[in-house]
C-alpha cells in the first residue's frame, strides 16, 4: 500500500517536490493545493492561533519553493519533510511569540488522542492512527508525555525538559527510547 496523508499519496507529493526543484510553478501550485490544508491543521495544533498558523504556512511554502531541491527520498518521505519544515517553523514562532506550552494532563491527553502529525511523520499511511494510539498508550507515561509535547506540542527537547522539570539528558533519553519502542510496536 502506498503511504498517504489525508488521501494524498506519498508518490504524488514526492513527484510534485521534484518538479518544484525544477522551478515548475504549476507543480508548486498543485503541491500547495494538495498539502496546505493538512499542513495548516498541523500548524494550528501547535500554534493554536489561526492567523499565526496561516502566516507560518506561507513561510513554510516559501521554504519549500527555495529548498525543494534538498529533498532526498532516500532520507525519508516527502510528507515527513513537509511536516518537519512546518513543525520547525511553528517552534520558531512559538519561541519568538513567547507562547505557553501545553499545560495540564487533560489537555495533553486530548493532544495524544489526535495523532495525525505523528502519523504522517512516521509515514504510516491510512489506518495508522489507531495503531499509533495503541502504541503510544503502551509507552511509559513520561516517554509518552515527552513525545507528545515534542511532536504534537511543537516543543524543543529543552522546552520539554523545562516544562517537566527534568534534565535535558533525561528527556532526550525518554524521547529516544520512546521512539524506538514506537517503531518496534508499529513494526509488529
Amino acid at each position: 500500500m502506498t503511504a498517504q496523508a489525508n488521501g494524498i499519496p506519498e508518490a504524488e507529493v514526492a513527484a510534485l517536490l521534484a518538479a518544484c526543484a525544477r522551478r515548475d510553478r504549476q507543480a508548486f501550485q498543485r503541491l500547495y493545493e494538495r498539502t496546505a490544508p493538512t499542513l495548516l491543521g498541523s500548524l494550528l495544533r501547535i500554534l493554536r492561533d489561526r492567523p499565526l498558523a496561516e502566516d507560518a504556512l506561507q513561510d513554510v511554502f516559501i521554504q519549500v519553493w527555495n529548498r525543494a531541491g534538498q529533498f532526498d527520498e532516500a532520507r525519508g518521505s516527502a510528507w515527513a519533510w513537509l511536516v518537519a519544515i512546518a513543525r520547525y517553523r511553528a517552534i520558531d514562532l512559538k519561541r519568538r511569540e513567547g507562547r505557553a506550552p501545553i499545560g495540564d494532563e487533560a489537555e495533553l491527553a486530548g493532544v495524544a488522542a489526535d495523532s495525525e502529525p505523528l502519523d504522517r511523520l512516521l509515514s504510516l499511511g491510512r489506518g495508522a492512527g489507531a495503531s499509533l494510539e495503541r502504541c503510544l498508550a503502551a509507552l511509559q507515561p513520561r516517554q509518552r508525555q515527552c513525545i507528545v509535547l515534542a511532536y504534537q506540542g511543537g516543543l524543543t527537547q529543552s522546552e520539554v525538559a523545562s516544562d517537566l522539570g527534568e534534565s535535558l539528558g533525561t528527556v532526550k533519553s525518554w524521547i529516544r527510547r520512546g521512539l524506538e519502542a514506537l517503531k518496534r510496536c508499529l513494526g509488529s
